[in-house]
């Protein structure tokens, strides 16, 4: 009696199960049905609407008809649906493929789903296609950003050169312009043993460099052409003077900037050197050791300080430096008109007699001076057979150890300037 009960309960069982899988396959044959795309027509034709669906087809999709009616309200352009062929041009309407699609949504056919997500790889080709790249942003070409003014001739960053019985070489530094300057007056009214020699270290511009190089001899050569000959100081005075009216001239221009200067002028077998600024002459005598001949005129000497504070003038230090104003480092210069009430340009006028043991002058910008002292100047020097090469290897050796200031460098070979002097100064 047991066993016929579970042979007939395992065959209504089995009765079941097959009703059951038969039903669940007649329910998914009719939802591929009702979810796979429509057949295309050679005509244009809209999507088949629910009422053309089985009652059991329409049944499926109530929920999603409810769920997809407010979308039907509203019906705004979606400008990132891929199947939008503007949807690259934010400014674009709505074109007709999305009012179709917003058709198929208000028709209850997004159950279109497979057909949304089932574009074919043509079609995704073509989407991919129309992806326009990355906008390339290229800058405005300015000239001044890499060339600096447009029209300006290039300055050469070094040059040296070799004349007689003296050589100069030059390196311009970090500066947009070359602000040293240099020249030379040779045989002087007819005289080769005259001549005249100058270092400039301008500041503010390269103008009171250019102005003092072309001016400063000649004002010298016309005031000891003018002054009352008075044995050993008519010549001193003759260069005061020479400062003194090449400056007033520069500043009677209106100009910007200054100028440090060192100069040397060689007559009657002696040898005058004067100074203003930082601007150094460094004198080579009994066999290669070296005497400084001019006095730095900076606000680090009391002297100085007194003097500028005396006038009214205010001095501060800033990161070691002391500055008159806290602009300029310096308290004597040509030029400098805002500061000429402290910033003066009387000079400290030394002279000596040229005799054999007088070997050369080296006279420099502070750009050579704040890396290399007096005496290894002197060394370098006394080691090169050629001065020329030695003005060069002077600046190397500056620019090597981090100095970024233009650099000038020139060497006078004193010997050459005795002549018949050397014996009248021996018989004394």
């Amino acid at each position: 009696m047991i066993v016929v009960d579970i042979q007939e309960f395992l065959m209504r069982f089995s009765l079941v199960s097959l009703v059951l899988y038969f039903i669940r396959r007649l329910r998914k044959t009719l939802r591929m049905a009702i979810v796979s795309p429509p057949t295309p027509s050679p005509s244009p034709s809209s999507p088949p609407s629910p009422s053309s669906l089985p009652w059991l087809g329409r049944w499926l999709l109530l929920d999603k008809e409810k769920a997809f009616s407010k979308l039907e309200k509203s019906k705004k352009p979606r400008i990132n649906d891929p199947t939008n062929e503007n949807f690259l041009n934010n400014d674009s309407t709505i074109s007709d493929k999305d009012q179709n699609v917003d058709g198929l949504i208000s028709g209850g056919m997004m159950m279109e789903i497979p057909a949304f997500s089932g574009i074919n790889e043509e079609g995704r080709r073509s989407t991919n296609s129309r992806k326009r790249p990355a906008k390339l942003m290229v800058p405005s070409f300015v000239p001044s950003l890499d060339f600096g003014e447009v029209g300006k001739k290039f300055e050469k960053t070094e040059f040296e050169i070799e004349g007689r019985n003296y050589s100069v070489a030059c390196r311009k530094g970090r500066r947009e312009v070359m602000e040293d300057g240099q020249g030379a007056m040779l045989d002087i009214l007819g005289d080769h043993n005259q001549a005249f020699f100058v270092v400039i270290d301008g500041h503010g511009g390269k103008a009171a460099a250019e102005f003092v190089a072309e001016n400063l001899g000649k004002n010298i050569v016309k005031e000891l052409e003018r002054v009352e000959k008075k044995e050993g100081k008519y010549i001193e005075v003759a260069i005061r003077e020479g400062y003194s009216f090449t400056d007033q001239e520069f500043l009677n221009l209106g100009q910007n900037g200054g100028a440090c200067v060192a100069s040397a002028l060689l007559k009657d077998g002696e040898l005058h050197v004067a100074n203003v600024g930082d601007c150094r002459a460094v004198l080579s005598r009994n066999g290669g050791v070296a005497v400084r001949l001019t006095n730095d005129h900076r606000l680090t000497k009391e002297d100085e300080r007194a003097r500028v504070e005396n006038a009214g003038g205010f001095v501060y230090c800033h990161n070691g430096v002391w500055r008159v104003n806290g602009s300029l480092a310096v308290s004597r210069a040509f030029g400098d008109n805002y500061l000429k009430e402290w910033i003066i340009s009387e000079p400290d006028v030394v002279k000596l007699p040229l005799t054999s043991d007088c070997e050369f002058l080296v006279m420099a910008s502070d750009g050579l001076w704040d890396k290399v002292s007096d005496q290894e100047a002197v060394d370098v020097v006394a080691k090169e057979k050629s001065s020329i090469l030695a003005c060069k290897k002077l600046v190397d050796i500056s620019a090597r150890r981090g100095n970024l200031d233009d650099i000038t460098v020139m060497i006078i070979n004193l010997q050459s300037f005795l002549g018949n002097n050397y014996d009248l100064i021996n018989l004394f």
